[in-house]
């Protein structure tokens, strides 16, 4: 059986990749990344979002992190793998700096250029902040989706499992796990 947004032209062209609102042209304005995935930020906008976050003050990067989940109401966590090379690379651009703290954790300060750069992409950054929110409020994937909510804890798990070096047989285990849940899902 076809799904209900597959025009027919390949396997995958014009299925959504998301829940619902992750539309082009949907309320949350999302933003079509590479090979057809939504993206939740333009390039940039992730960079000026997290000097807006920061203007208030030094944080960490997991902090960052669990601020945009509560803007959105839990619909949307950026992972760490977003998160900190965006961090690195405000760092190298003299946006933020880096200062120890306790533990291996470091907290990161907005700088004068990071000031200064916010200033000028203002609007992008809370553009930016008012998608987020705008998720909260059920423009956009609900925090109340239990299945959209497991696919992205599979995804986090596998990544944060599969960054390592190749291990096969544990890629064979895995692989094997979701192929049951796959059985097990086409024959409810």
């Amino acid at each position: 059986m076809r799904h209900a947004m597959d025009h027919g032209h390949g396997p995958h062209r014009g299925r959504r990749h998301g829940p619902p609102g992750w539309d082009d042209e949907g309320p949350g304005g999302f933003k079509r990344g590479p090979r057809g995935r939504r993206r939740m930020f333009d390039a940039g906008e992730l960079r000026h979002t997290l000097l807006l976050l920061m203007e208030g003050g030094e944080r960490h990067g997991y902090d960052l992190i669990r601020e945009i989940e509560g803007l959105t109401g839990g619909a949307y966590a950026p992972s760490p793998g977003t998160i900190y090379p965006t961090l690195t690379l405000l760092e190298e651009l003299g946006h933020v700096e880096a200062r120890a703290s306790e533990g291996s954790r470091r907290l990161f300060a907005i700088t004068p250029d990071g000031t200064a750069h916010l200033s000028a992409h203002r609007a992008e950054a809370e553009a930016a902040l008012e998608r987020l929110r705008a998720l909260a409020v059920g423009e956009g994937p609900s925090a109340a989706d239990p299945v959209w909510r497991a696919m992205q804890n599979l995804k986090t798990v596998l990544g944060q499992r599969m960054a390592g070096p190749a291990d096969k047989a544990f890629g064979f285990a895995v692989a094997d796990i979701i192929d049951e849940a796959a059985r097990k899902i086409e024959r409810l």
